[in-house]
């Protein structure tokens, strides 16, 4: 063996080993895919969604309303900021009936959905009467409360139903009478057609088709066999179809899917086509918050209906995608706490809210879109519309007193603490022991190394 210049062996060094592959827990991507995958399984997962979620679509709705209607109110010689006050006091009610309707029992749920249905059925009649229901863009639905404030009863309506439907179906679960038909379909369906017709009397198709979006559910969740679903499928199709050929305002909003030209097919296609130039020209971030073109009086109804064009053309694609995503987390929240509760009214009422969220707002954006007909139909949380924010936001709060009420999700709550601890009586704080922060993490042991950071 040769020896080294100072007469000692040389030292035998380690042969080098290939680098071994990655463990899948080394693995970065899999580990956060797997990170997210248990945040995504927490108990407080859909409370947090649908709380987080509709706050921001109504804040973000806040901005848009105050962006895109200033043009029309000074057009009408009003201040700029007059739709934006009054959405903003919507809001604020709105607010009010959400921390109302989450910290409600379920029991006083199903107590008020007799009550809610039969105020609603009476302001819905009572639209119909002359010198009190008035007429706005052509449709019957409206009461004037005085000054600038009116209400439109068939949002309400909506509510109704939900929490009328799920309470019947809920009894007739218990009494384990839904394997037969009729009793699934009476009195589900009279009521619904009743609701469907007194809508109709004033011309309002696009909210009927989100009442029907919401009986479907409603019967699917219930379980109904494929031939009656189809049935009554069927049977409100030939109705729908029948409205439309005898409308030639229908027909023509049903002509003016994938228009490019504001005439197409004999038809005015003014705000379908405006929407798509509003779209088209926000590109990737937008043009900026205020500098949309479309609302200087091109697109018509540009902070109702037609919202989402302008977020689209101020934010760009970027705000859009932003939008959708919302709308999606809080659809998926929905369906989670329809899914994992063992309570038939929670299932039914948290399915028939999700499902008219969902519905209305592929309805709404899908009109924008050119992919479906102008419904006429406000996008939930964010358009216009004091009548349409109210009960859908007492519906927000239905779904988080739901996500509240699930088990784990009631003992996930019951661990959180105090922010600064809990004071003794007369306002003595403890000496001794460790300060208890709201957290769910896990605590580290006490004794550490002294190497241990």
């Amino acid at each position: 063996m040769p020896s080294s210049r100072t007469g000692r062996p040389p030292v035998q060094r380690a042969v080098r080993r290939p680098a071994a592959p990655r463990s899948a827990r080394e693995n970065p991507v899999l580990r956060l895919y797997t990170r997210v995958r248990k945040a995504w399984d927490r108990p407080l997962t859909a409370y947090y969604l649908i709380l987080g979620g509709s706050l921001l679509i109504t804040v973000l709705g806040l901005v848009m309303v105050y962006s895109a209607s200033q043009i029309t109110a000074l057009q009408m010689s009003l201040p700029g900021s007059f739709f934006f006050r009054k959405q903003f006091l919507a809001a604020v009610i709105g607010a009010v009936l959400l921390l109302i309707a989450s910290r409600m029992p379920v029991k006083l749920h199903r107590a008020l959905a007799y009550p809610i249905l039969a105020g609603a059925v009476f302001l819905m009649a009572l639209v119909q009467v002359p010198g009190i229901g008035m007429s706005v863009n052509g449709n019957q639905n409206w009461i004037s409360l005085g000054g600038s404030f009116q209400i439109q009863p068939s949002e309400f309506g909506k509510l109704a139903l939900v929490l009328w439907a799920a309470d019947l179906l809920a009894r007739k679960q218990d009494k384990k009478l839904l394997t037969q038909w009729k009793h699934m379909l009476v009195p589900l369906v009279p009521v619904a057609f009743l609701l469907l017709g007194l809508i109709m009397l004033g011309g309002d198709m696009g909210t009927a088709i989100i009442l029907t979006a919401i009986l479907f559910g409603l019967l699917w969740l219930a379980g109904a066999p494929t031939r009656l679903f189809v049935g009554v499928m069927s049977i409100a199709g030939l109705i729908g179809m029948i409205l439309i050929k005898t409308s030639p305002n229908r027909m023509a909003r049903l002509a003016c899917i994938g228009a490019t030209e504001p005439r197409s097919g004999g038809a005015d296609c003014w705000q379908a086509v405006h929407g798509i130039y509003a779209l088209a020209s926000g590109g990737i971030f937008g043009s900026g918050l205020g500098a949309s073109v479309e609302k200087w009086g091109q697109l018509p109804e540009a902070h109702t209906d037609f919202i989402f064009a302008v977020t689209g053309e101020e934010l760009g694609l970027a705000g859009t995608l932003s939008v959708l995503a919302l709308f999606a987390a809080l659809g998926y929240a929905g369906i989670r706490v329809a899914g994992r509760t063992e309570d038939p009214f929670v299932r039914y009422a948290a399915g028939g809210v999700t499902t008219w969220i969902t519905a209305q707002a592929v309805i709404n954006i899908g009109a924008v879109l050119g992919l479906l007909p102008i419904a006429g139909v406000p996008l939930p949380l964010f358009s216009y519309g004091g009548s349409a924010l109210l009960p859908t936001m007492f519906a927000i709060g239905l779904l988080i007193a739901f996500a509240r009420d699930d088990p784990a999700a009631r003992a996930a709550l019951s661990m959180r603490q105090p922010r600064f601890g809990r004071k003794r009586a007369g306002g003595a704080v403890p000496a001794r022991g460790p300060r208890r922060w709201n957290t769910m993490r896990r605590r580290a042991p006490s004794a550490r190394s002294s190497g241990e950071r």
